[in-house]
């Protein structure tokens, strides 16, 4: 009987060349399948919830796939972790409807982007894998204020980088939060979907308020705009972790009906 299996994963962007499986490169949908393969003795397509680049994080990515194997969930998140490399875990798993597609059901992701703002450079505890580090004195209060104007539904097509294949540059950003926490400053951005690169693009425009560049009005007239080339620079992979996927709760059960949806 066919099975559709949820997993909860962690990783470290670092060394991989982003989620998406691509020829000679070391992705993590890729190491995923192959480990999977192995131990369920059949080809495995894993549908994750969204493709990070490289260099990008997550503590809390979310991916399924189809399998005919009976190993409990359980116990296959050990066989299956177990034979994982060392920048890759699996956290949690779980069955639920056949429906289910982890990129087309989620409702709202959080993202969380870390700046080390600090003369000094981040390299206790190996921080500077995690954060960005940035020279420049910031002001968190302009850059809230700053923050504010993303919050909503808006054409972002001022903070999408090229590559982005969607048909509508039109998303909505639940909340974005900028707070700090010793010599970092974070970013908690969260919406129902982004735009490629759009969340890097928001935090290097906060950046330009955070300096004294911009004031924090002009990223308004920049997303009326629709010109990237009036935003700021795309923050680096590194900074930037997918903290968590939010899904309907009927959705993560087993019976879940199976209900065609859009993109």
């Amino acid at each position: 009987m066919q099975r559709n299996l949820l997993f909860v994963l962690a990783y470290d962007g670092t060394d991989f060349h982003g989620w998406q499986a691509q020829p000679e490169q070391r992705t993590v949908q890729g190491v995923l399948e192959e480990v999977a393969r192995k131990v369920l003795r059949h080809a495995v397509y894993i549908h994750g919830s969204g493709r990070t680049d490289a260099g990008v994080h997550a503590a809390g990515q979310v991916a399924n796939f189809l399998t005919e194997g009976d190993i409990p969930v359980d116990r296959l998140r050990h066989a299956l972790g177990s034979r994982l490399p060392r920048d890759l875990s699996l956290l949690r798993g779980r069955e639920v409807g056949l429906g289910f597609v982890a990129s087309r059901h989620a409702m709202s992701k959080l993202y969380r982007y870390r700046v080390y703002a600090a003369a000094s450079r981040p390299v206790i505890v190996l921080q500077q894998r995690y954060t960005h580090h940035f020279w420049h004195p910031l002001d968190a209060e302009r850059m809230r204020a700053a923050g504010r104007h993303f919050v909503g539904t808006h054409d972002f097509a001022a903070l999408a980088s090229k590559g982005s294949e969607r048909f509508s540059t039109v998303r909505t950003v639940v909340r974005c939060e900028v707070y700090r926490r010793y010599d970092e400053l974070r970013f908690d951005i969260e919406g129902t979907g982004f735009l490629y690169n759009q969340v890097r693009n928001m935090v290097g425009t906060l950046l330009e308020v955070g300096r004294g560049h911009w004031e924090p009005e002009q990223v308004g007239e920049i997303l009326a705009g629709r010109d990237r080339s009036r935003a700021g620079p795309t923050a680096p992979a590194k900074g930037l972790c997918l903290q968590w996927v939010r899904y309907p709760p009927a959705r993560l059960r087993p019976e879940a009906p199976q209900v065609r949806t859009t993109d």
